[in-house]
């Protein structure tokens, strides 16, 4: 029998073990749109499946300010620990029930933390030139890949509006307490915990999107997302990667 899949839960369960680093992720965006769960299965590593919800999966465009970067709960780490991301992942459950996400993009504006990132756990950071800018509840998120030949590119616009009560979709999509990373050979999961995020009402006025069909899934955000959401932030603090075989 297949081991039962942890509840939705927007209250993070312990950390066990030494805290590998800590992050403030602020002025984040929730992009999602709903697919079929055997469009996005192959995309996922050995041992992992999609997770859903009514039958569905979701694909997510997620730009945001990463700042305040430790090693473990060292100071702060001046330049490479303060930077733009915006990521694409999907929702996933591994083989002991736990709850993840699988980043298949993670692009970044600095590109001394592409290798240490990617060296460390696994992780698909890409360069990228990026900007933000917040005016009001305007807020603008633009990158474009640094590298030969085509280069994916994202504009997202968004209206910030007031908070709003979390939903059991926005539940099911953000309150996920480790990611699912492919490294060495071998899947891992690597735990965090935070506060349950502070959510607001949030409207698209542009959205012109690369990134998302550069990974794998093409013609997708040609579509309004299913799901939007806007967040002031909030801190995490990670676990050191586990082998996903290793029970909860």
């Amino acid at each position: 029998m297949p081991p039962t899949t942890e509840p939705v839960t927007r209250e993070p369960p312990p950390l066990r073990g030494r805290v590998f680093s800590t992050q403030d992720w602020r002025d984040l965006t929730f992009l999602h749109w709903a697919v079929d769960p055997e469009r996005v299965a192959p995309l996922l590593p050995a041992g992992i499946r999609p997770d859903v919800l009514d039958g569905r999966t979701y694909v997510g465009l997620v730009p945001f300010r990463m700042v305040g970067v430790t090693i473990g709960r060292r100071p702060r780490l001046p330049y490479v620990g303060t930077f733009l991301e915006t990521n694409v992942r999907l929702y996933t459950v591994d083989g002991t029930g736990r709850r993840g996400v699988v980043f298949l993009s993670l692009d970044t504006d600095r590109a001394l933390a592409v290798p240490a990132i990617r060296a460390a756990i696994g992780a698909p950071y890409r360069w990228a030139r990026m900007r933000y800018r917040r005016d009001g509840d305007r807020v603008t998120y633009e990158a474009r890949l640094r590298r030969l030949g085509p280069r994916p590119a994202s504009r997202v616009v968004v209206r910030v509006g007031p908070p709003r009560e979390a939903t059991p979709l926005d539940d099911f999509l953000t309150a996920r307490w480790g990611a699912h990373v492919r490294h060495l050979g071998r899947t891992s999961y690597v735990p965090n915990t935070h506060e349950p995020w502070p959510l607001r009402e949030a409207t698209v006025l542009e959205l012109d999107d690369q990134l998302v069909a550069s990974v794998g899934l093409p013609g997708l955000t040609d579509a309004p997302p299913d799901h939007v959401a806007f967040s002031e932030g909030v801190h995490a603090e990670f676990g050191p990667p586990r082998d996903v075989r290793r029970p909860r």
